[in-house]
């Protein structure tokens, strides 16, 4: 017998569903590299570096705002510390206004009762006294007493003041006048002169390790007019003049 031969065609039945499904297949799966390839194409532009151009311009921002903010941090100290010194200087022009005011009020009492203003009329006063130390010499002091009198309006007085230091030698309380305090016996009585006020100087020295506590005085004009009073050291020895002392009969 003799051999048989494949046919050369082979006759098959077309399934149009069959190939809508394989081309539906096929392009989906086209979709999805193109959606896949776009994902990692955006990955790797979003982990890429900066250009080095866009890097030393953002550099240079941040190196401008930082001066920036530095010279601002800088100018705040300085108006700080502009406004600190004019604070400093407005309570000390206060102050010294304070302290000029309480003078001129000083003076307004003492010149109100030296002519009468407050309707008295006194006779031969001692008004205050001031002690300064003598610069150079230990223990030497420098006095001035303020008399005044109004009762005899343009007459002249004339008298002298005598003056004593008491206070603590080691144990014992001590009153040091005339030799004592280092005055001759032509400089103990101070003289003075005036019509309505003066103010009488003096010097005097006490003795090493004299502790004084007050000074006092002793007036007395040629009319018999005569008066005493005491003023504390520590009141004496301020820098302003002492207006309150202690009238003794």
């Amino acid at each position: 017998m003799a051999p048989r031969h494949p046919p050369r065609f082979v006759v098959r039945t077309h399934d149009a569903a069959r190939e809508r499904r394989t081309r539906l297949l096929l392009g989906a799966g086209w979709a999805a590299s193109v959606v896949v390839a776009a994902g990692l194409a955006w990955a790797l532009s979003s982990t890429a570096p900066t250009a080095p151009g866009a890097s030393r311009a953002s550099t240079a921002q941040l190196r401008a705002d930082n001066d920036d903010l530095r010279q601002r941090v800088a100018n705040l100290e300085r108006a700080g510390q502009v406004a600190d010194i004019a604070t400093k200087e407005l309570k000390k022009n206060l102050s010294e206004r304070d302290e000029e005011i309480s003078g001129l009020r000083t003076d307004l009492a003492f010149y109100s009762r030296l002519v009468g203003g407050n309707g008295q009329r006194d006779g031969l006063k001692i008004q205050g006294a001031r002690v300064t130390a003598v610069p150079g010499m230990p223990n030497a002091w420098n006095l001035v007493a303020t008399l005044t009198q109004n009762a005899r309006r343009g007459e002249l007085l004339k008298g002298e003041l005598k003056v004593a230091v008491e206070g603590i030698q080691g144990t014992k309380v001590t009153t040091l006048e005339g030799a004592a305090l280092g005055q001759s016996a032509a400089s103990t009585a101070i003289p003075f002169s005036f019509k309505y006020f003066q103010q009488a100087q003096a010097s005097f020295t006490m003795p090493a390790g004299f502790r004084p506590t007050r000074l006092r005085f002793t007036a007395s004009a040629g009319d018999g007019d005569a008066t005493s009073t005491t003023v504390a050291w520590t009141d004496a020895t301020r820098t302003d003049e002492v207006t309150d002392v202690q009238q003794q009969p």
